[in-house]
């Protein structure tokens, strides 16, 4: 009898450790009020070089938002902006944008064909690896791996990011592989890729 209760107890428990992971996204949204001038009132930034965070991976942006507070992901606003959150906070925020609805934007017409080909089949010359082996063939990302949704994602945004990683200026990617394939993409590959995943849904 007493293992029953004990192992009731510890289920009951993990229940409501699940529950605390998963965030409140009716809280988030009112501790996301700060965020509204840069990301929208619903996580699609009007401002190309802000990310749209609707739809995104709860779990990926709690790993941002922390790697902000630490400082092992710099930038200035962000840094200082999450300073005062706590984890508590940062799960709230995160469910609520991952509950939001993201927004497509388009693919500069002269830019579809190379970067469809690079998101799809990389450039093996180069060995750039498909964007597509992570991030899915909708841009939809891989939630159990932590891999962001990158569809309909700013362009400038994601040229940004990828000059960052290519740069060793953004280094919080597991096992370096966002560096690793960025370090392989040429201006042009960058540029191209990002206007493809703008317009990718």
């Amino acid at each position: 009898m007493k293992k029953i209760l004990l192992i009731a107890s510890l289920a009951s428990f993990a229940v409501i450790g699940a529950a605390h992971a998963a965030g409140n996204a009716e809280a988030g949204k009112t501790k996301a009020a700060a965020c509204v001038a840069c990301h929208g009132p619903d996580g699609n930034s009007p401002a190309p070089n802000f990310p749209k965070l609707a739809g995104q991976h709860a779990d990926y942006l709690v790993k941002q938002l922390k790697d902000f507070k630490s400082g092992e992901r710099t930038d200035p606003t962000m840094n200082a902006m999450v300073a005062p959150l706590s984890e508590q906070d940062m799960t709230d925020i995160a469910a609520f944008y991952a509950s939001q609805k993201g927004s497509i934007g388009e693919t500069a017409a002269e830019q579809l064909e190379l970067g469809q080909t690079l998101y799809r089949a990389g450039n093996s010359a180069s060995g750039v690896a498909a964007c597509a082996a992570c991030h899915g063939p909708a841009g939809a990302g891989n939630p159990m791996a932590n891999f962001p949704g990158v569809s309909g994602q700013h362009a400038d945004y994601t040229k940004l990011q990828l000059q960052n990683f290519r740069a060793g200026m953004r280094a919080n990617d597991a096992s370096a592989m966002m560096r690793g394939v960025a370090k392989k993409m040429t201006d042009a590959e960058i540029e191209a890729v990002a206007q493809y995943i703008q317009g990718l849904h």
